[in-house]
């Protein structure tokens, strides 16, 4: 939710201009306002991408979709994520509406089928396509999703981050917790560890290659998902963002579905 209610304006204060007084969680929650902030204001984008999936031997398949995104003023964003290879999937489409603490709405089209599937909140920690991500991966992030707590301050890769828990607020979550290394300078996350529901470490996300576009929105050219458990991973490649693209409300129907290929 980009409008935020007076308290967190409140608490962002307190943990940035008295951080001796203020608490781990009221830090965690500063750091999580400021990075909304900041991303604010982009009214839609689209990019394209490449997939490489890769299993625990090595073995490569290659998959490229089109993803677009439309920000929301006072729920979730919307975003839309289209396959173009290979053949067998070209079509494929899912559509994701975020919210923060009620399930988001989820849809999945498959063009052998013809028709619109929805996805139930119980099954959002289904693999994406066959990749490492998690269907509840596509929600987009939102203050109120989590919780948190600020737990310190550590280089990473020659990027001084400040490191957050996030423990999800929504209920289904195939993730007990998240703990998040959030650049200092763009805020922005550099790494992502995923913790199963036993607290288990599950996956890593990282993220490189930030650019910035339109002065203000910093987006990575490459995220790597690594699944800890069982050695498999999923590269993301983006190409060039655009923003504030001329993209509508009716782009982002279960009914557009269908039409997106």
């Amino acid at each position: 939710m980009r409008h935020l209610m007076l308290t967190f304006a409140v608490v962002s204060a307190l943990a940035f201009t008295d951080a001796h007084s203020a608490t781990a969680e009221e830090k965690g929650l500063g750091i999580a306002v400021e990075t909304d902030k900041r991303d604010a204001g982009f009214a839609s984008w689209v990019a394209t991408a490449t997939m490489v999936l890769k299993d625990k031997q090595g073995n490569e398949a290659v998959r490229s979709f089109r993803m677009m995104a439309l920000e929301q003023v006072d729920d979730g964003d919307r975003t839309m994520a289209i396959f173009d290879k290979p053949a067998d999937l070209a079509g494929a489409a899912v559509l994701t509406y975020s919210h923060a603490l009620v399930p988001d709405d989820q849809w999945l089209y498959l063009p052998e089928v013809k028709r619109v599937k929805r996805i139930s909140s119980q099954n959002k920690a289904s693999l994406f396509m066959g990749s490492e991500f998690a269907y509840e991966d596509l929600s987009s992030w939102q203050v109120k999703k989590y919780t948190y707590k600020y737990l310190r301050d550590e280089a990473l890769d020659g990027h001084d981050c400040f490191v957050v828990e996030n423990f999800p607020a929504y209920a289904d979550s195939a993730y007990s917790k998240q703990v998040e290394w959030v650049d200092k300078e763009i805020y922005r996350p550099r790494r992502l560890d995923y913790y199963d529901r036993q607290g288990r470490l599950f996956k890593t996300m990282t993220f490189s290659g930030y650019q910035q576009y339109l002065g203000k929105h910093w987006r990575p050219s490459e995220q790597l998902m690594e699944n800890r458990q069982t050695g498999k991973s999923t590269q993301l490649v983006w190409g060039p963002y655009k923003f504030k693209t001329n993209i509508s409300e009716s782009e982002f129907t279960p009914q557009a579905l269908a039409r997106s290929n």
